[in-house]
């Protein structure tokens, strides 16, 4: 896929593995996180057959209850880019699995206003 795809793709995992590492610290931080959508639930498809359709569910979960209808354009069910059956669950795996570094933690980050995935980005 082209690289300015991919983005899509990383953003997605870099917000989920912030907004979990925050609320971690911070029982009032706004955004909520609906159970089985939190960073390690996410680790623990690795490897899992449906993985693209799980995450793809974990995300609309998420999206419904912080009403970010339209926010998440990645498509991890997507076969044209992220390949097929074993190909694709390697992929998403190898994605999740860069963001489990212990050395990567945002729950002191201190990023004060409302644009999160802005702020992960850069």
């Amino acid at each position: 896929m082209d690289a300015s795809q991919y983005k899509d793709y990383v953003l997605v995992i870099l917000f989920v593995k912030y907004i979990s590492d925050k609320k971690r610290n911070d029982e009032g931080f706004d955004i909520d996180i609906p159970e089985d959508c939190y960073f390690k639930d996410f680790v623990s498809l690795k490897g899992n057959p449906n993985i693209g359709e799980e995450m793809n569910k974990k995300m609309a979960v998420l999206a419904e209850a912080n009403q970010l209808g339209g926010v998440f354009v990645a498509d991890f069910e997507d076969d044209t880019k992220l390949g097929k059956g074993k190909d694709k669950v390697e992929t998403l795996s190898k994605l999740i699995a860069v963001f489990q570094n212990e050395n990567l933690d945002f729950s002191k980050n201190r990023a004060a206003d409302d644009d999160l995935i802005g702020d992960a980005y850069e």
